[in-house]
């Protein structure tokens, strides 16, 4: 398993790059905006991962990030939500999907796709498992799995 990223919610983009990047010194490694979504997705690393000789393309692959999201609509963030989740890469989704529900994990979002699911910390800190490369075929009993909770 790799530490990928940790997400939060934005309300200010602007006044958010200008903190972590002007202020913090972090530098923007990767930048998605989704008309379909409405939302824009931000990766920072932070300067030192950047200042070690490597391209901007090999930080966002070896180091973690902060991913910072802003939803095009207005919302009021309360309760935390503003904090989005905490990400990891595995090599095998499905086995550590069966291997944590067996362990009495909720398997909050189920692996349908092959690529993504999530899970709830003790604290109820949402964590995002993503497989690593190509995402594997849809399987069962994932693939008609529904969701649970919240995640």
């Amino acid at each position: 398993m790799r530490y990928l990223h940790t997400m939060v919610r934005v309300a200010d983009l602007a006044a958010s790059l200008d903190f972590y990047c002007n202020k913090l010194g972090m530098v923007e490694t990767r930048r998605t905006d989704s008309e379909k979504g409405r939302f824009t997705l931000i990766f920072l690393a932070a300067r030192d991962d950047a200042a070690n000789g490597a391209a901007v393309e090999d930080v966002t692959r070896q180091s973690p990030r902060l991913e910072l999201t802003y939803n095009w609509d207005p919302e009021v963030y309360t309760g935390g939500r503003n904090f989005g989740h905490v990400a990891f890469e595995v090599d095998d989704i499905y086995g550590l999907c069966a291997r944590l529900q067996a362990a009495g994990v909720i398997i909050n979002r189920p692996p349908r796709d092959g690529r993504m699911a999530f899970i709830r910390s003790p604290d109820n800190i949402s964590i995002e498992l993503l497989q690593k490369g190509e995402a594997k075929a849809p399987a069962e009993p994932w693939a008609s799995m529904p969701n649970t909770g919240v995640w």
